[in-house]
């Protein structure tokens, strides 16, 4: 490699190393994981192709990509593989014309996602982090992670694209946090045990999803059949609903959450009906279908609307007549919303509320 490119190449590394320490900084993430800083690194500068970056990488490697636009999708089967930008400057976005570009070819590509992380439910994919870049304007999901173990999505800009923003579904231990997503077509942030198939509530063995902010969305994150993982921290605001809990009448049932020190205001659009449910407005956090579930310490506030699920915190039951069970709504500050800040209008009779700071409840007694 000439002089030059080596000069070029180190300043360029530099520049990206002091971006995205701000970027993370800003954005209250951790430093990438340790594990990660031994392999080789990759730099991928704009007018390159990640996927031929991520083809060639090994186990533990690092595709660094400068600031830019970078058209086309990209697959990660690689474990251990982390991708990176700069922060929002680095940019994955549609390819103009398929025939353009080699990456537009990828399975990723002819789904009509952005960046995709595919394992498969004999072997998983493990311990994948995608961190400090930007996807916009794909026709499915930003980012779409399946049969995944340890993925890690970290202080990304996923925005305006038509399905979900960040999407992962029969996956195990995934970290979701600092992440920014917004006017994506559905779910900010989308969880499922599968998005095409019936069954019962996969366990994620702890998945974690922290720190957004998630805002104009349809729902800012959904829970489809799923149990064991945790919802915290995040900002989520200016969609048709806040924070739902999706299960039916498949076993194991949907629940074992928790959803914790959240903050969830005005999420006041207007979402048509679709042919499995009403249109959604003014709904904060939604359990519908799931059991054992706790909500707790978190601040709901202004959001009203007048569809079965609008009000600050709402039991209702699934689209199959499946009640709630078990769950706890205890210690939020619930205020503002309508037509009720806590709202039990579903059948299940062991559900408990205690201790929530509220002025309205459905029935009376839930303040």
């Amino acid at each position: 490699m000439p002089t030059r490119r080596v000069h070029h190449l180190a300043a360029a590394i530099a520049a990206t190393t002091t971006a995205l320490t701000t970027v993370l900084a800003v954005l209250g993430a951790a430093p990438a994981h340790a594990s990660h800083s031994y392999g080789s690194l990759h730099v991928v500068l704009p007018g390159e192709s990640i996927q031929q970056a991520v083809d060639a990488a090994e186990p533990g490697d690092t595709v660094q990509l400068l600031a830019g636009t970078y058209p086309g999708s990209v697959r990660i089967t690689t474990p251990g593989l982390t991708l990176r930008g700069t922060g929002p400057e680095t940019v994955i976005s549609p390819a103009a014309a398929p025939a353009e570009t080699v990456d537009a070819a990828t399975p990723c590509a002819a789904a009509g996602h952005g960046l995709c992380v595919a394992g498969t439910d004999d072997r998983p994919l493990a311990d994948v982090t995608v961190e400090a870049l930007a996807v916009t304007g794909f026709r499915k999901n930003g980012i779409n992670a399946t049969g995944t173990t340890g993925l890690t999505v970290r202080a990304t800009y996923v925005h305006d694209n038509g399905q979900q923003g960040i999407s992962q579904e029969k996956s195990t231990r995934g970290v979701i946090t600092a992440n920014e997503s917004t006017r994506n077509g559905q779910s900010g942030v989308f969880l499922a045990n599968s998005v095409d198939s019936e069954g019962g509530a996969l366990s994620t063995e702890g998945t974690v999803v922290s720190g957004n902010r998630l805002s104009d969305n349809r729902i800012g994150v959904t829970v489809r059949r799923l149990r064991d993982l945790t919802i915290e921290q995040n900002q989520i605001h200016g969609n048709c609903g806040g924070v739902f809990i999706v299960g039916d009448e498949g076993v194991p049932r949907a629940g074992a959450l928790s959803v914790t020190r959240n903050r969830v205001e005005a999420n006041n659009r207007y979402c048509p009906p679709n042919p499995r449910l009403d249109h959604i407005q003014g709904a904060g956090i939604v359990l519908t279908g799931a059991e054992e579930t706790t909500v707790t310490e978190n601040q709901v506030r202004d959001n009203v609307g007048a569809s079965p699920f609008s009000g600050g915190i709402v039991l209702v039951h699934s689209v199959v007549g499946v009640a709630n069970a078990r769950n706890t709504v205890a210690d939020n500050l619930v205020l503002g919303n309508g037509p009720a800040d806590v709202a039990d209008r579903d059948t299940g009779t062991d559900n408990s509320f205690a201790r929530n700071h509220c002025a309205v409840s459905e029935p009376a007694g839930h303040c």
